[in-house]
């Protein structure tokens, strides 16, 4: 081989850091949801403290235990496929993290919205009218649009398809209970009279 063309082919593997990517990916995302849903739970909690002794009334508690197995699970099975079946990011990962983000930006002006209203239960206040501002004048559940499109983007932005695929679905069938659960909550507040 020409001294000229040795000194430009590879002849040793890649560096090791090159191989350690997905998981040091994974391993950011998994700090950043996991810093996230415990800042979330915490304001929740708070917020729902004071709902619940002004008078709030709690509805869909039945539901809500599906709801938290799917969130914990969640980042779990990202994990078990992206260190078990060693996915890797495909040609579309920053499309994904894009969408990612985006679903963050969404759920964040979501909970500025609602603001002392916003829980991860369904607590509504008697006397009180959905809300009709930022996101909400165009869209009547825009949380629960941020988690759609979360649970698609964060697997598929680390090549976990089959993670995506599952927790979309189990989050749609989730959604169903839960938007039917909060309309009815909704609307039987608006009409009862204020406290």
């Amino acid at each position: 081989m020409p001294a000229r063309l040795a000194a430009v082919t590879p002849l040793a593997p890649p560096p090791a850091i090159l191989h350690l990517g997905p998981r040091v990916l994974l391993a950011a995302f998994l700090v950043v949801h996991v810093v996230q849903r415990l800042a979330e739970l915490t304001l929740s909690s708070g917020n729902a403290r004071r709902l619940l002794a002004r008078g709030g009334r709690e509805h869909g508690r039945g539901h809500l235990p599906w709801i938290v197995v799917l969130h914990v699970a969640f980042p779990l099975a990202i994990a078990a496929e992206v260190l078990g079946l060693r996915t890797r990011p495909g040609p579309f990962a920053p499309v994904w993290l894009g969408a990612w983000i985006a679903a963050q930006l969404v759920r964040l002006a979501s909970m500025h919205a609602l603001g002392a209203r916003w829980t991860v239960r369904v607590i509504v206040l008697p006397g009180e009218a959905p809300l009709r501002r930022g996101l909400y004048r165009w869209l009547p559940h825009p949380n629960y649009l941020a988690v759609v499109v979360e649970l698609l983007a964060a697997p598929m932005m680390l090549g976990a398809w089959r993670t995506a695929i599952a927790f979309s679905l189990a989050n749609l069938a989730v959604l169903g209970v839960r938007v039917r659960c909060e309309d009815h909550a909704l609307a039987e507040a608006a009409a009862a009279p204020p406290r």
